[in-house]
């Protein structure tokens, strides 16, 4: 069978035709939510990050419809708002799935497993970096830091934290996701679709029963530094090294508090 350029992706330098619109419902809805997301600033370009999230929340990726729409909204040029959505990976110029995970490969979490969390989930997935399942349920990443190494290895699914992760919790996880098993993150809200997080991106409230609630913060190895800046942890004393045996330590050992 012979494939085309097109098929391949190949661009032959053809100008693309304008984009299409989205359907008069669809747009008389987004002009609403986009009209509140423009009256939350001073200047109204400044709502392109959350309208972004917005068009992303509609079909699960940033399409030229939806690129077209924010600059009609704001009084761009497709150009300027291009050079937005392609500079952010948040957005994705792509369909998608309805759960993203992103594998942490920066230097922490690749050596305490990352990288071979990555590998394995490609194989078992059956998918390559930004690639989706073929049930459209999944979609594979490797990204930078989360700002959690002292819990990495990190996953995250729809920017929802799960810390110290294994290939078999990994392989767990995305089973679960993919046959709607229930997944809760180690911290943080409980999960939603892709497109969901997309429009709590833009701005808009999460409405699920106890959603804000469960949303947490910095996990408490993270903290130890402030707690101890604040006084609110104790003092760090002298610790004998492990092998040490418990008659060979000495009694006169001082302490950081000269006690």
């Amino acid at each position: 069978m012979t494939t085309s350029s097109s098929d391949r992706g190949v661009s032959l330098g053809m100008p693309e035709l304008p984009a299409p619109p989205y359907p008069d419902d669809v747009r008389a809805r987004l002009e609403a939510d986009a009209r509140d997301i423009v009256a939350r600033y001073p200047d109204s370009r400044s709502a392109l990050l959350p309208l972004l999230h917005l068009v992303q929340s509609e079909e699960g990726h940033v399409t030229r419809t939806g690129m077209q729409f924010c600059a009609d909204v704001l009084g761009l040029t497709t150009a300027e708002v291009t050079a937005v959505a392609t500079f952010y990976t948040m957005y994705r110029r792509r369909k998608s799935g309805d759960y993203q995970v992103g594998v942490c490969t920066n230097t922490l979490c690749a050596v305490m497993g990352g990288d071979a969390i990555f590998e394995a989930l490609q194989e078992y997935l059956g998918v390559g970096n930004g690639e989706t399942t073929d049930d459209g349920k999944i979609t594979l990443e490797h990204i930078e830091c989360n700002a959690a190494c002292d819990f990495a290895p990190v996953v995250m699914v729809n920017w929802e934290f799960f810390d110290n992760q294994t290939v078999q919790s990994v392989k767990r996880l995305v089973d679960d996701l993919r046959t709607g098993g229930e997944v809760s993150p180690t911290r943080g809200a409980p999960l939603c679709t892709f497109k969901d997080t997309a429009r709590i991106l833009a701005g808009f409230p999460d409405e699920r029963p106890g959603a804000v609630e469960a949303s947490g913060s910095a996990g408490p190895a993270s903290l130890v530094g402030l707690r101890l800046a604040r006084g609110e942890a104790a003092p760090a004393r002298v610790v004998h090294p492990r092998e040490e045996p418990e008659d060979a330590r000495p009694t006169d050992t001082v302490t950081e508090e000269g006690e």
